[in-house]
């Protein structure tokens, strides 16, 4: 890097020698970033000038690396020198490296001047990087004054919706909402949103777009035939008269890099032939694109609106790694209610933040409510989830095996701890102790509702233990092999 730093002091292979600087301060460390900083502000006359230069790809990474290093005194030069620049495809790089810069002082020219490039005419030689530009300039201004939000119209009438289910269990949805299976869930014709906001067990509310057929590979084709449905279901549920700021969800068998290839073309594509009435904004958007391609790789569209006043799960302000989604907490709780008293006593003793334990009062209220747990930070945020719920529940930091209470359960509600790290031994045993140690803390008759990924531990334990019998057997997800298992305890 010193090198580097020489050279350029000398004005030699400038292009070459800022462009390797920038590649070197990739893998820098903290010290050797720290140096740069310091080459920069002591010599800013010499690397600002390099924003003068004649050749465009200089200008370019100059700009660049006074972003890279955060160069606070680079905003007025690097301002000056987007003015005045005439070369295309140099223009968005000043503005990337001012995002990184605090730039208060120049809102109202970066205002003024997207603006200006609205309304500039669209040529096949301009699209490409005026599009750049664009998203540049409302980069840095959303940054600063956040998106135009707009107001969800719930009274809307003829509302035609996907509610994203369990595939293997789409008929307890169909009965709430005498809706019709899908694959992805359950159609729901209606013109009451505000009912189906009262329903637990479904994980989306996305709304379809009138479009035939599904949408190819092929961004530019997708973008004619979606922007148009996308642009008017927006428009019907949301009263205000500015742009839409949207993201791109693609759930397809595409690598990584293909995946965010297409993205990328297909939001540019909607963006422009819509004229900036929907904008594509993956950091900070309202709405969502939702595509979720078939096994021949075509996608199904339809919106997720972030406007939609959905509280269902509001109270879930925590969550780890291992956390349920609340929605298949409810559908376990639905599956499991002819099994469930009131005013019962019951224990999750794998609680995590206190999911599974919420959803069962919700679904059938508890007497007395106690969860434990080995990690103290889920613990903590069970304890705040409960509150924010308005629930009463006992939350205990501490190995469910070691737990011991005055008085018994009717009730164990749990998803079991994944695999991990354990060997299959360690697992059969945690199985084993599970199951003994249920028999000394469950009344005489009572219930285990219990969601797991090991299926043949618990047959194994129920062949083991003539307490326990196997009243429902339910498949939630076939390919990670879980289950959810109602059992029944007599001693």
């Amino acid at each position: 890097m010193i090198q580097l730093f020489t050279e350029l002091q000398e004005k030699k292979n400038v292009r070459s020698n800022l462009s390797a600087l920038r590649a070197s301060l990739k893998e820098a460390t903290e010290e050797q970033k720290a140096q740069a900083i310091e080459f920069v502000r002591g010599h800013e006359d010499l690397v600002f000038g390099f924003l003068q230069e004649e050749d465009a790809k200089t200008r370019k990474n100059a700009a660049l690396l006074l972003g890279d290093l955060a160069v606070q005194n680079a905003l007025q030069p690097l301002w000056k020198a987007y003015t005045r620049e005439q070369t295309l495809f140099v223009k968005s790089a000043y503005l990337e490296a001012m995002k990184a810069l605090h730039a208060e002082e120049i809102l109202s020219q970066l205002k003024d001047r997207l603006a200006e490039l609205e309304g500039e005419p669209v040529t096949e030689e301009n699209r490409k990087h005026r599009e750049a530009e664009l998203r540049a300039l409302r980069a840095i201004l959303i940054q600063y004054e956040g998106i135009d939000t707009h107001h969800f119209d719930i009274k809307q009438k003829s509302n035609h919706v996907l509610l994203v289910t369990n595939r293997n269990h789409r008929g307890i949805l169909e009965n709430q909402t005498g809706g019709k299976a899908h694959p992805l869930g359950v159609i729901v014709q209606t013109d009451d949103l505000l009912q189906l906001l009262q329903i637990r067990t479904y994980r989306d509310m996305l709304f379809l777009l009138p479009v035939k057929g599904l949408l190819e590979q092929e961004p530019e084709k997708a973008a004619e035939t979606v922007w148009k449905p996308m642009l008017a279901i927006c428009a019907k549920y949301h009263r205000e008269d500015k742009p839409f700021f949207f993201r791109i969800e693609c759930r397809s068998a595409m690598t990584l890099e293909q995946r965010s290839r297409f993205v990328k073309k297909l939001g540019s594509a909607i963006e422009q032939l819509s004229d900036g009435k929907l904008v594509n904004s993956p950091g900070d958007y309202e709405v969502e694109l939702r595509l979720i391609a078939n096994r021949e790789g075509k996608f199904f569209p339809a919106l997720r609106f972030y406007t939609l006043p959905d509280h269902r799960f509001a109270y879930r302000k925590h969550a780890i790694a291992a956390s349920m989604h609340p929605s298949l907490a409810a559908l376990i709780m639905e599956l499991a209610a002819p099994y469930l008293k009131e005013n019962a006593q019951i224990i999750d003793p794998f609680c995590g933040v206190g999911t599974m334990l919420i959803e069962r009062d919700i679904r059938v209220p508890a007497r007395e409510k106690y969860g434990t747990d080995i990690f103290g930070e889920a613990i903590d945020g069970a304890r705040e989830n409960a509150a924010l719920a308005g629930e009463q529940i006992n939350f205990i930091h501490r190995d469910f095996f070691d737990f011991k209470h005055d008085y018994l359960f009717d009730e164990i509600v749990t998803n079991m701890p994944v695999r991990g790290k354990m060997t299959r031994e360690q697992l059969d045993r945690l199985y084993e102790k599970f199951f003994r140690k249920a028999l000394t803390i469950l009344e005489k008759e009572a219930v285990i509702v219990m969601y797991t990924g090991e299926i043949g531990f618990v047959k194994k334990q129920l062949r083991l233990h003539r307490e326990f019998s196997l009243l429902e057997e339910y498949c939630m997800q076939s390919k990670a092999g879980c289950y959810l298992f109602i059992i029944g305890v007599k001693r």
